[in-house]
Formats: C-alpha cells, sequence, structure tokens
C-alpha cells in the first residue's frame, strides 16, 4: 500500500525537527552536510521518530540545495549530501515507514532577492537526486513565496509521478505573506497537481488551528499539519523551544477535527511531541466533512461626515505646482540642540517648504530625527521631512518606526538603504539591511493601504508621501535614471538627488529625466573649504566635484572665511541654472552652519520669483 492509499484511510503521523535536534547537540552549522560527517546521528534521529510512532519520516534535505549550500562552502556536493540522506532514511525506514525527500524553500521575506530562475536550477539538481535514489513521495515545506512554491510543483509534477507534499508557511493566520488567502493558496497547489497540501513552520498549534479552521477540506488532495512546538525563546546566544508534549496531546484531536490526515511537528518538535501525537490519535479514523468558519469583518454603519481638507499640501505635488524649495539641517551629533533650532527657526521664517533630517549619515551617531523633527512640527510649525535608513533597524523595527511618525502626525520621509556602519563611529556595529530602499519604498506604500510589510491588516490607513534618494554623480546617468523608473514602480512620490556641483552635470539630468512625471528636487550643497571640496570629491561615496570647481576653492586654501563666500557664490550659480530647468531645491547644510543655507533659500525664492514671474508665493504648511 503506498503513501497516498494509506492516507485514504487513515491519519498518518510524521516525524518532527531534525535541525533542533541537531542544534541541541551542539551543532550550529550545517546540518546537511551531516550526512555525509556524521551519518550515525542522522540515522538515530530517524530512528527514534520512528520508535516514537511516525508513520512518515523526511530526509535530512532541507537546504541541501546549490543556494543554501554556497553559503558553506559544498554547494558541489549537492548529489552526495542529498543521496546519503535518502539512503540513511531508508536504512532505518524498513519496510512500514514512508521515506519523503524533503526540498525546503530558499525565498523569505525579500522574495525578490532571489531569482526566479536561481530557484529553478537550484531545485532541478536536488529533485534528480533525490528521485534518483528512490523516495517514496517529495515534501515541499516552509515555502512563505506562493510564486517559488507554484514554480517548484510545476517542475516536481512534470518530473514524477511520486505523491507529492506542498506545503506553505505563513507570516499571521489564514493569509500568505503577499495577502493570498489560505483557501486560494491550497487550491492553486492542488490544481497544479499536490496530492497534499498543508502549513508548516512559523505557528504553533494554537494559531495553526486557528488557520486549519478557515480551510475547506481539499477536493481530491488531503490535508496536512507540521507546527512549531512554540515560540522561539533565546537565552546565553542560542534559540530553544519550550512546548512540552502534553500540549501537543491535547491539541491533536484538534487537528484531526480540522481534516488534517497528515499531521507532524516542525521547528522545536522533538520526539516526544510525535510520540504524544500518535498516542493520541492511535485508531482515530479521519473526518471527510467539516464546518468551516470564515473570518467576519464587523462592520458598523456610521453617518458620513464631510470629506476633510488634507493638513497639508503633499511636497510632490507643490512642486509640480511651483517652485519649492527644501533644506536639509542635520540632528547634532551631540546633546546640545540650540544651535539646531535656531537654524529650524530661521529657515521657517525664509518660508521653506520642509526642514529634512538625516538619519545618522555616514554611519554617524546623531539625535534621533524623529524626536527632533516632532519638536520642529510641534513648536515651530515646520514641515519635517524624515529620512529613514535601512542600515540600522531589522523588519520590526522599521515597520514600529513608521507607525511611530505617522502617529506623531509626520507623513514626510526619504527612503534610503544608508551608509554601511563600517564608514561610521563604530565600524563594528552591525548593518542590517532586512530590506532594500526598493523594498522600504514599497513597504510605505502597501502601509498606505493599512497593510504591513507581511500584509497584516493595521486597522488604519498611513498617508505618507515617500521621497526616494537618486545619485546623478555616476559614469552613466541613463543607467541611473533606470534605478529611478524602478523606484517609481515600487511608489516613489518623488526624488530627492545627491548634491551637484556644475551646471554640465545639472544640464545631463534634466535631458535624461525630462520625461518622467515624478519630480525631482535637485541636491545643491555650499562648499566651506578647499579641504572640504578634497573630502566630499575622494572620500564620499555618491558625491563628485567638477575639477574647475575644486580649483576655485583651492584658490582660497588659506581664506577660511573668502572660501566659505566663494561657496556660496558657485550655489547661486548653480541655483541659476537648475532653476531654468527644474522646480525643486534641496540645499544641504554643511556642519549645521544654517547661516550659509538660510542665505542660498533667500537668494533661491528670489530668483524663483523672477523667473516665474513672481508666482512664488508662500504657503501655510500647517
Amino acid at each position: 500500500m503506498n503513501l497516498l492509499e494509506k492516507l485514504s484511510k487513515e491519519i498518518l503521523i510524521a516525524d518532527g525537527a531534525m535541525g533542533t535536534l541537531l542544534y541541541s547537540y551542539g551543532t550550529d552549522s550545517c546540518f546537511e552536510e551531516l550526512n555525509l560527517s556524521h551519518p550515525e546521528q542522522i540515522q538515530a534521529i530517524h530512528q527514534a521518530y520512528i520508535e516514537a510512532g511516525a508513520d512518515v519520516i523526511q530526509t535530512n534535505t532541507y537546504a541541501a540545495n546549490y543556494l543554501k549550500l554556497q553559503r558553506y562552502g559544498i554547494e558541489d556536493s549537492v548529489k552526495e549530501i542529498n543521496s546519503a540522506a535518502v539512503r540513511h532514511a531508508k536504512q532505518v525506514a524498513g519496510a512500514n515507514t514512508f521515506v519523503v525527500g524533503t526540498i525546503g524553500g530558499n525565498r523569505g521575506i525579500k522574495p525578490e532577492s532571489i531569482p526566479i530562475e536561481d530557484i529553478k536550477r537550484s531545485f532541478r539538481e536536488q529533485l534528480d537526486c533525490l528521485l534518483l535514489e528512490g523516495v517514496d513521495g517529495l515534501l515541499l515545506e516552509t515555502f512563505y513565496d506562493l510564486e517559488e512554491l507554484e514554480t517548484v510543483l510545476t517542475i516536481a509534477r512534470k518530473e514524477t509521478k511520486l505523491p507529492i507534499i506542498a506545503q506553505v508557511s505563513l507570516q499571521e493566520p489564514g493569509v500568505l505573506q503577499n495577502r493570498t488567502p489560505i483557501n486560494d493558496a491550497l487550491i492553486r497547489l492542488e490544481e497544479l497537481g499536490a496530492n497534499v497540501v498543508g502549513l508548516n513552520c512559523r505557528l504553533g498549534p494554537y494559531h495553526m488551528l486557528l488557520t486549519l479552521e478557515q480551510i475547506k477540506l481539499p477536493q481530491q488532495a488531503f490535508l496536512s499539519a507540521y507546527p512549531n512546538a512554540s515560540l522561539p525563546a533565546y537565552t546565553d546566544g542560542k534559540f530553544h523551544y519550550v512546548g512540552d508534549a502534553d500540549y501537543f496531546r491535547s491539541s491533536a484531536e484538534s487537528f484531526r477535527d480540522q481534516g488534517v490526515r497528515l499531521l507532524g511537528g516542525c521547528c522545536g518538535t522533538t520526539p516526544d511531541h510525535i510520540k504524544a501525537f500518535a498516542a493520541a490519535l492511535k485508531d482515530r479514523t479521519p473526518v471527510t466533512n467539516k464546518v468551516v468558519k470564515f473570518k467576519q469583518k464587523e462592520i458598523v454603519m456610521k453617518e458620513k461626515a464631510p470629506k476633510a481638507k488634507p493638513e497639508y499640501e503633499p511636497l510632490q505635488d507643490i512642486v509640480k505646482r511651483r517652485p519649492s524649495i527644501i533644506v536639509e539641517l542635520d540632528p547634532p551629533r551631540k546633546l546640545n540642540t540650540k544651535k539646531f533650532f535656531e537654524g529650524a527657526k530661521a529657515l521657517k521664517q525664509a518660508g521653506i517648504d520642509a526642514l529634512t533630517m538625516a538619519d545618522n549619515s555616514l554611519a554617524t551617531v546623531r539625535i534621533s530625527n524623529e524626536s527632533l523633527g516632532y519638536l520642529v512640527k510641534k513648536e515651530l510649525g515646520v514641515r519635517p521631512l524624515i529620512h529613514i535608513a535601512c542600515r540600522d533597524r531589522n523588519l520590526i523595527g522599521l515597520q514600529s518606526h513608521l507607525m511611530g511618525l505617522f502617529t506623531l502626525g509626520m507623513n514626510d520621509v526619504l527612503a534610503i538603504t544608508g551608509d554601511p556602519a563600517r564608514v561610521g563611529d563604530f565600524p563594528g556595529a552591525s548593518s542590517v539591511y532586512d530590506v532594500s530602499s526598493f523594498e522600504l519604498i514599497q513597504m510605505i506604500k502597501q502601509m498606505n493601504q493599512g497593510l504591513s510589510f507581511s500584509g497584516k491588516d493595521l486597522g488604519e490607513k498611513t498617508v505618507f508621501s515617500v521621497a526616494a534618494a537618486f545619485n546623478p554623480n555616476v559614469r552613466s546617468v541613463e543607467k541611473a535614471v533606470k534605478r529611478l523608473e524602478k523606484k517609481i514602480s515600487y511608489g516613489a512620490d518623488y526624488f530627492i538627488s545627491q548634491p551637484v556641483f556644475s551646471e554640465e552635470k545639472l544640464l545631463e539630468v534634466y535631458e535624461n529625466t525630462k520625461h518622467l512625471d515624478t519630480p525631482i528636487y535637485i541636491g545643491l550643497m555650499p562648499l566651506t573649504s578647499s579641504k572640504n571640496a578634497e573630502f566630499l570629491h575622494n572620500e564620499v561615496p555618491g558625491i563628485k566635484i567638477a575639477d574647475s570647481i575644486r580649483e576655485q576653492m583651492f584658490a582660497y586654501n588659506n581664506d577660511p572665511e573668502q572660501a566659505a563666500r566663494e561657496g556660496i557664490e558657485i550655489t547661486k550659480q548653480l541655483i541659476d541654472a537648475a532653476l531654468d530647468l527644474f522646480n525643486g531645491i534641496y540645499l544641504i547644510t554643511p556642519f549645521l552652519r544654517y547661516e550659509l543655507t538660510l542665505e542660498l533659500a533667500h537668494y533661491a525664492k528670489e530668483r524663483a520669483g523672477i523667473l516665474r514671474g513672481n508666482s512664488y508665493v508662500e504657503t501655510t504648511i500647517y
């Protein structure tokens, strides 16, 4: 009797985690390599699960593919590792236990980080190895990205008639990462040829059962569930799970009631957990029908209120309508904020449209731009434009930060990657980079739809206006513009450029971006000295200064006051050239010397008024 014939009549018990046990033994490297170096450990774990009551065991091949093995430099050992894994499982299984070849998902929270063509190649190689060794079926598990699972399932179904178990993993009960309802996802997998569809990993029994309550019994396939033991804890540098076997025993009947035919365990589970499942469901027959609970949203009828007038006009609309000036005034490196607020107040009086604040630029520790942004908005009535770097916060921190900004009424943000930590005050600090600037833009715009990055309902829509960075100081502006177009596709509302230091570059940028409807604020920064110019040109990523301007600054190398004056005059010439081509001017304040950008802001407003026929009038931001 094959696996599917057994499932048609019985509830089968699958095994639990392999990695959890190996980790508890002190192994903290590539678990799949142990198929070659420590086969006795792998066979002992298989034996323990069979003795606990497992009818189905999986090969120790979850990450035994090219993409994952290359992290350890053993990507050329795919065949040896997979072949050995199947042999170890079959040697222990005997005639009464089914052996399924396991292939795990590659994509996680950043689906686009791995091209689908790379996944196809890696999957085919591992699949061929498992099939050649004669497994009883395939287990495709821990797939967060539905596109990846559908792709590999289609390949597997063409290559074999063996039973295929296809399991997704959820960020939250009921929906996949891309907001596909779980019922819809499992139906699609069944249509693509999966014989068993279900859930594994991420969720423990409680939340997995909540999801199963929403799942209809498949038409042709069977239903599976491999819950985690619990949420993981982290103590003394190690992860561990606290869920006990009694809890699994008490939940087993509920899994049966939800129609599960194949029940096993995932992270944190041990032979004790599987033994509990097996004991609780011994001789229990599977259910053939169930009542499905669908989540219902509470609908409250309210009297329609008059449409509220927006508190402010988004910057992308302002700069399309008239010339607009924004100024960067970086948060101080020290706790004395007197000069910062003096500058913010003076710039407010000059009539700038927004004050932008960097997020620990050059990986240098500064006062939180969130706190200063809130204060300049509340105390001075200045619109804060908050830079958000991917470097310092993981996905949890980024979303929390954005929710905090929205709660404080700060809706203008600039999404940037952020300079790596190694360039700053603490080169040993970690650069997080859970997401790129593209994905950060996408996350923010998704929050504007009321959804978190994982697709969770936020209960309210944010109203962020999202700027993106533009670096024109590259060899090929055309390639840089391609990045702009990609950022637009991810949701960027407008762009803020790195500082430009030549009229030729301004014209080149204009010619290459004039086809875009998305506005650009051109970055301009007054140079303060020849040393300043040389440092920016030679050492700061994204900044290049024309040779002629560096020569002008060098002429005043021994006269700091005149050098600063020359920097102002150079920037005024660039303002004139920029205003002929663009509506947006972005003035960058060097070293908190706000008097420099204050003079330039007044000059830009005056020049804009002349160029636009005195049409530049001040507006109330709040």
